[in-house]
């Protein structure tokens, strides 16, 4: 045997001497075979480009998306997320009530779903600081005591509202600038700047465990804004190229078509109006929150040498608010008190004041109609309304302009100059905020329905599928694990109606009963009984309110107290002796013996009185 042979024979007996060695090779050396194999088949069919190739999809923590206002409506707008044992809400904001909700002030969400699961909640997180998303705030604040975080203004607006409600003090107010991170439990809420018609606005970033759900906030793309911070166009692509799960957007402006104009170009049109309004009083109506404007009005003042008073309690809040933040550059001595405004001449004057919208208790409004203790409108009065009336508000501000005019003075609004332009994005923008962050799924927030429907074709025209686009409703359960998203149950939502100092204690009974008093009227019926002989000894009489006037209708009177003595002398004794059976008789009797003369259906108030 030679040396070359020997080396050979080793490994061979070492084989064959421990056949279990063997076996394990073989497998390893097949196990490798099929994995080339496989790797080969990768090579020959690769994945799409930008998809990376996975057998299955995993999933995620699921996160719930729960809107309770701002959704099939303007206002309110109030949004829940949740996961696992956490929940925040972004923004708490109120209503104004409708037409046919007399003698309610406010209207704000429901806030059932919140109180239920108040030990999940981490904070409550702010967008900006317009009456429609901190409105509600004080009043959830009272029920469920929660971190408060928004930007700087934003947190001086709500410390104003937790003053007038005694809750100042006793609420932790934290102020976050943009670009900075607020942790929620499981979840993150990244801050993003953008461009609103109040200073200081954010979208949100919210980093969760399904991914990165993107809430825009109110916002529009101006590339000139009063105080030259521009939107964060850059950070929202940057979330685009990481991958964004999901788009909220504001849909307010959803069915205008190009850009919205920038807040710069008011600015102009009031340079060209003090012009035109030289010699005369100035009065400016615009909304108490709009800070840049009120910005651009004391500069023009300042050009053209007036002193500048304001009017409206909302108004000098916030002005006030602003000037102490540093959001309103003032001169010293352009704002003056209100007592001190008769001592300069009319021409020198601005009047900045509240009442846009028509509003029936605004300054403006009670100037139109002569009520202002302050101000009386004269034909040397220019008046400019910076703003568009709010759907619903037209028919008031139309009656403020033409009482106005009455006064003979001039009257320059919106439809006639550019004094007014809006805060948020028209269809060009919305569609540029989809393409920087190219959601996989995308619901329409903050309009009406018309408003999100539109919004969201404009998402299916962008390339977003459309079973991945979600027209939601308020109190819909929006769940995602990463890979879907539906809608999979409902929590109590709702408005309630705060009237006075009573929250919720105003319902639709309420109401319909207030409806019914401003169509119909109110009938009340006296009569009064003796307990012991169970005798009818006084009435019955008949009151009148709202229905018809009592002295021009005697003989619709005298005939419907016939009526009454009529049936109570056809009552049994037993039926004497049961009142609410009594009141019932009574109420049918004189019900349709009005409605037959009338065609009118009053209220009618059966009181018996116990003698």
């Amino acid at each position: 045997m030679n040396e070359k042979e020997t080396p050979n024979k080793k490994p061979r007996r070492k084989t064959a001497a421990n056949p279990q060695n063997a076996g394990t090779r073989q497998r390893a050396v097949k196990k490798k075979a099929a994995a080339e194999a496989q790797a080969a088949e990768t090579v020959k069919a690769p994945a799409k480009r930008g998809r990376p190739a996975r057998n299955k999809e995993v999933k995620k923590t699921p996160v719930k998306i729960i809107p309770l206002g701002g959704l099939n409506e303007i206002g309110k707008n109030m949004t829940v997320f949740e996961c696992s044992n956490d929940m925040f809400i972004l923004d708490c904001g109120l209503a104004f009530p409708d037409a046919d909700m007399p003698g309610v002030d406010i209207v704000i969400p429901d806030f059932t779903y919140v109180e239920r699961n108040a030990d999940k909640v981490r904070g409550i997180v702010i967008t900006h600081g317009h009456e429609d998303h901190i409105g509600g705030l004080a009043y959830l604040l009272k029920k469920v005591n929660v971190p408060v975080y928004a930007t700087r203004l934003t947190i001086g607006l709500i410390e104003g509202k937790l003053k007038e409600q005694g809750l100042y003090g006793k609420v932790t107010l934290n102020v976050v600038e943009p670009k900075k991170t607020v942790k929620m439990g499981c979840m993150a809420v990244e801050f993003i700047k953008v461009n609103h018609s109040i200073p200081d606005s954010v979208g949100m970033a919210i980093h969760t465990p399904a991914g990165i759900i993107v809430h825009t906030g109110d916002f529009k793309v101006d590339y000139s804004p009063i105080d030259g911070k521009i939107i964060d166009l850059a950070r929202f692509g940057e979330l685009g190229s990481r991958g964004v799960l999901a788009l909220m957007a504001d849909s307010t402006n959803a069915e205008r078509p190009g850009y919205t104009h920038s807040e710069r170009t008011v600015g102009e049109s009031f340079d060209r109006l003090f012009k035109k309004g030289e010699g005369k009083r100035i009065i400016i109506a615009t909304f108490s929150s709009n800070i840049h404007r009120v910005q651009q009005i004391i500069n023009c003042a300042v050009r053209y040498g007036r002193k500048v008073a304001v009017f409206g309690r909302s108004m000098i809040n916030v002005i006030n608010t602003a000037i102490e933040l540093g959001y309103l550059d003032v001169p010293d001595g352009v704002i003056i008190d209100i007592e001190l405004m008769n001592r300069y001449e009319n021409e020198r004057i601005v009047l900045i004041t509240t009442g846009s919208q028509g509003e029936p208790m605004s300054a403006l409004t009670r100037m139109a109609m002569n009520d202002h203790k302050k101000v009386n409108i004269t034909p040397m009065d220019f008046i400019i309304i910076s703003a568009t009336p709010i759907p619903g508000n037209e028919k008031f501000v139309t009656r403020v302009v033409n009482e106005l005019m009455k006064s003979g003075a001039e009257v320059v609004y919106e439809a006639m100059y550019e004094v007014h332009v809006s805060g948020h994005a028209c269809q060009e923008e919305l569609k540029l905020m989809q393409a920087l962050t190219k959601p996989k799924f995308f619901i329409p927030v903050h309009g009406e329905y018309k408003h999100l429907k539109k919004h969201a074709d404009l998402a299916v025209q962008m390339g977003i599928p459309k079973e991945n686009v979600i027209i939601a409703e308020i109190g819909n359960v929006i769940e995602t694990d990463g890979s879907t998203m539906k809608i999979v149950s409902q929590v109590p939502s709702g408005r309630v109606l705060v009237d006075g100092l009573g929250v919720g204690d105003v319902g639709s009974i309420v109401l319909r009963d207030r409806k019914h008093l401003a169509q119909d009227g109110l009938i009340i019926i006296v009569i009064g009984i003796e307990r012991a002989t169970n005798e009818i000894v006084a009435g019955p009489d008949i009151i009148s309110r709202g229905f018809v006037y009592v002295r021009e209708s005697e003989e619709l009177m005298d005939e419907a107290k016939a009526i009454l003595s009529n049936t109570l002398a056809g009552c049994s004794y037993a039926e004497l002796k049961e009142w609410n059976t009594l009141k019932g008789k009574m109420r049918d009797a004189l019900s349709d013996y009005i409605y037959q003369k009338t065609k009118r259906s009053p209220m009618i108030l059966p009181i018996i009185m116990e003698t």
